[in-house]
């Protein structure tokens, strides 16, 4: 019984904080959302992070994007190959890199350098009592930390999320054609032949989508840090974590609201 209860009280509580902490981020993108209509307008800052989450963000995302539609195109290739139906790879890799794989590995990839990075510094500046000094200064700290963060995970992640359709189209392109030998005209029909625009729109919503829950949440993170440099290891691992979950969970609700 005391054991019973005991699991019982564990899963109370991760049911509360799990509450909490989604209150909290929904509170935050509120004021976020509020403060971005309202001037200043730092546009040089958001250029700045537009440059640290799109262009800094392009080689992960290079490396990511080509090997996944090659092991892709490989994996595809050898089990179609079974039922003579290998013609229809570049189909499969295409559907499934602007459906599915872009985005979302694209995501994980960005939560992982990006959100980490935002939770780290943001939660530096509280244990450094850095965003007091900025609330004594009549700064919002929602204003001048996470609306500049925010929207640059919004426009940029799209984009990233195009870069990775190209290049796992193409890496399965050369694994077909060039290791596997399949016809280059035939794989190329196939590739768009089932392609239509709401595949790529799609995509394009699930990037914008994901970038507002990265940014966010390593800004959210990063925003309630306490514990000195101790907590600013929490927040970040937690960052990464809660960012990546949250993408998982959002892709299926996405996938059933666009499809």
């Amino acid at each position: 019984m005391k054991a019973l209860n005991t699991f019982l009280e564990g899963i109370g509580r991760f049911v509360i904080r799990l509450t909490e902490q989604t209150g909290l981020w929904f509170t935050m993108l509120w004021r976020a959302i509020t403060w971005g209509f309202r001037p200043p307008y730092e546009v040089k800052e958001w250029l700045r992070q537009m440059e640290r989450v799109g262009f800094e963000s392009i080689p992960v995302v290079f490396l990511t994007a080509m090997f996944t539609g090659m092991v892709l195109s490989l994996q595809t290739y050898t089990g179609l190959q079974r039922v003579h139906a290998e013609n229809f790879v570049g189909s499969i890799v295409a559907l499934a890199m602007l459906r599915e794989l872009s985005p979302v590995l694209c995501g994980f990839m960005v939560a992982g350098r990006v959100a980490s990075s935002m939770a780290a510094e943001i939660g530096t500046m509280r244990v450094t009592e850095q965003l007091d000094a900025l609330e004594a200064l009549a700064t919002d700290a929602v204003q001048y930390l996470f609306v500049p963060r925010i929207i640059a995970g919004i426009t940029m992640l799209p984009l990233l999320v195009l870069l990775g359709d190209a290049l796992g189209i193409y890496g399965g392109y050369v694994v077909a054609v060039k290791l596997m030998h399949t016809n280059p005209v035939v794989y190329m029909e196939n590739s768009y032949q089932f392609v239509k625009m709401n595949d790529i729109w799609s995509g394009l919503i699930k990037a914008s989508a994901f970038g507002l829950i990265l940014t966010t949440t390593g800004c959210v993170r990063g925003y309630y840090t306490s514990g000195g440099a101790e907590g600013v290891g929490r927040s970040t691992t937690a960052a990464v974590v809660s960012a990546s979950l949250s993408i998982v969970v959002a892709d299926f609700f996405l996938t059933k609201i666009l499809f």
